[in-house]
């Protein structure tokens, strides 16, 4: 969605607010969602229906005020049903089971190094989820695919990474939404061209063609609305293979947060909380930010970029998102598998067979010689 459609879309946004005893919700979507036709209405039947009309306002559905969260973040907490909370001593992740049965091992490592955690006091609670699309039998197909692809694996890795301790967990992440206002300054530069004379290494005279650069100071403005940029709130996943099975459909396809959606699944508690996250997301934006501006420098090239931004209209929402999980020990090592529990991408990390790679390399060389021998 353009900027400037998204920027109109936020001035006609509609704030519906539900009337209760004491205290009531506001209903806003950051892309103005909630209108007055039979659709909009419908939505906020839903909301009335899942949290009452007595709510309070930490149910919102959608976006939630950065600022004010950060003053006062014990407004957003209330699970809505009885929870047990479990942290790993070897891996460190905190798992959260709502009205169900408390695992003995991390689901995230293997480790039954794991004791009750109190939760923390100003602990956020998720506004909004992305249930499970892809099944349990679905996955095994993926994973089935993913493993005959790992040529360089050693035999035994499909048993050692057998299919059966698979886990559906719900993973922490925050969005964050901001319209963005930067201003950049840069040295721009236009290519130019002169011919000159050099003694080229036989001592002869020749031409050349040489490349300069004319470097002028240019300077402007940009603006643009970011919309749930994604920071994970997770210690228990390792980073690089949750970055792989992005993106999860956050901007269309939430629920809102309810106990049945979760009841049964193992839920990670986040360990970066809301303001470790904002830092994460600002910069994670500003950096975006600077390569947007990068392509506005005038020219064929530039030099020294400086951007200068500024964030306004900032919101954010705490959700789960599904992921399955496969871990797995080899040797002294432990590894993971994902699966994206809505979208179905897959990402993994496996040992390496040396002596099929050593083969390979082997059987390359072999290949090189005989080619070699035709040759002659």
């Amino acid at each position: 969605m353009s900027t400037e459609k998204r920027t109109a879309d936020r001035r006609e946004g509609v704030a519906v607010t539900m009337p209760g005893p004491g205290s009531g919700v506001e209903v806003v979507s950051a892309a103005g969602a909630f209108g007055h036709s039979a659709q909009d209405r419908s939505l906020v039947q839903e909301a009335e229906a899942l949290f009452g009309r007595g709510v309070p306002d930490h149910h919102a559905l959608y976006e939630q005020d950065l600022e004010a969260a950060l003053r006062n973040p014990a407004n957003l907490r209330n699970w809505g049903a009885a929870r047990h909370e479990v942290k790993c001593q070897n891996c460190h992740a905190i798992s959260v089971f709502v009205n169900g049965k408390v695992a003995d091992r991390c689901d995230f490592c293997g480790s039954p190094a794991i004791v009750t955690h109190e939760e923390m006091r100003d602990a956020i609670t998720p506004q909004s989820l992305l249930p499970f699309r892809i099944s349990e039998s679905q996955v095994r197909d993926v994973l089935r695919t993913w493993y005959r692809s790992r040529w360089f694996a050693p035999n035994r890795l499909k048993r050692a990474a057998a299919t059966d301790t698979l886990k559906g967990i719900y993973l922490p992440y925050w969005t964050f939404d901001a319209r963005a206002h930067s201003r950049w300054q840069a040295e721009s530069g236009r290519y130019y061209y002169t011919t000159e004379t050099v003694r080229g290494t036989d001592g002869r005279l020749e031409t050349r063609r040489v490349q300069h650069v004319q470097w002028t100071p240019s300077f402007g403005e940009l603006e643009h609305w970011f919309d749930d940029e994604l920071v994970p709130g997770t210690v228990g996943i390792h980073g690089k293979l949750l970055k792989r099975i992005e993106p999860f459909p956050t901007t269309t396809d939430l629920k809102a947060y309810s106990p049945d959606y979760v009841r049964g699944w193992t839920v990670e508690h986040y360990q970066v909380d809301l303001r470790e996250a904002t830092t994460q997301g600002r910069q994670q934006m500003q950096l975006s930010m600077e390569a947007l501006c990068s392509r506005e420098v005038p020219g064929d090239t530039h030099r020294n970029l400086r951007v200068e931004t500024r964030f306004d209209d900032c919101t954010f929402k705490h959700v789960l998102v599904p992921v399955w999980l496969v871990r797995y020990d080899y040797g002294a090592r432990n590894f993971q598998v994902l699966v994206n529990g809505y979208t179905g991408k897959v990402s993994g990390e496996q040992p390496w067979s040396w002596v099929k790679i050593a083969l390979a390399v082997l059987l390359v060389l072999a290949v090189l010689a005989g080619l070699s021998m035709l040759d002659r």
